[in-house]
């Protein structure tokens, strides 16, 4: 397979497999409801007006803003991606380029089309494309729904700042889009020597 069609591949996958999720989440789980997987891992619907895990940015303005800087920066990652397969560098540098790519592009895709395509009803599912919606365009909210509480329990009081304190590890809800930025750069760091190759120095004579 080309570098190319590689990239092509992993972002198409991605992403289809980001929004099968979330709208099976969303049109079959009322907001808040919860299905224990195991103890450790949980399917937990809920919704966020901000960036990745569940943080919140700045109220209407920042979510406005936080999404046409995604745009932007999908737009960089593009170049950086066709950059990339022109150089021939490592598939897995291709492959993590792409995961970033998705991810981000998944999430652009909630939080500008979400507001308009689906209805938000306050305690039943929600219906996609209904005959009328109350959203706005480029105000959709992002949908989570993974839950690891790994460990709940009190923190040693030797901890400073927090001892003493409930705590739950890992805390965070998150979607598949936030896995696969998560997952993209956890390779760049792996494979950071292809994807930041330094410039050999020409030293004159």
């Amino acid at each position: 397979m080309s570098k190319k069609n590689l990239a092509i591949f992993t972002i198409l996958i991605a992403i289809i497999l980001d929004q099968v999720i979330k709208i099976y989440v969303k049109t079959h789980f009322v907001l808040g409801e919860e299905v224990v997987i195991f103890d450790w891992f949980r399917i937990h619907f809920t919704e966020n007006n901000g960036m990745a895990m569940g943080f919140e940015f700045g109220g209407k303005g920042g979510k406005l803003f936080l999404t046409l800087f995604r745009l932007v920066a999908v737009t960089a990652l593009v170049y950086w991606l066709s950059q990339n397969i022109k150089r021939k560098v490592h598939n897995a540098v291709i492959v993590a380029i792409s995961l970033i790519f998705s991810g981000a592009v998944g999430n652009i895709i909630d939080s500008v089309f979400y507001g308009v395509i689906f209805n938000h009803p306050k305690h039943s599912v929600a219906t996609l494309f209904p005959e009328t919606t109350n959203g706005k365009l480029f105000f959709g909210k992002v949908v989570d729904m993974f839950y690891f509480p790994l460990w709940k329990g009190t923190l040693p009081e030797w901890i400073p700042f927090i001892g003493g304190e409930f705590y739950t590890f890992f805390q965070y809800i998150f979607n598949p889009a936030d896995a696969f930025i998560t997952v993209g750069v956890v390779i760049l760091f792996l494979f950071n020597k292809q994807a930041f190759p330094k410039e050999e120095k020409v030293i004159e004579e």
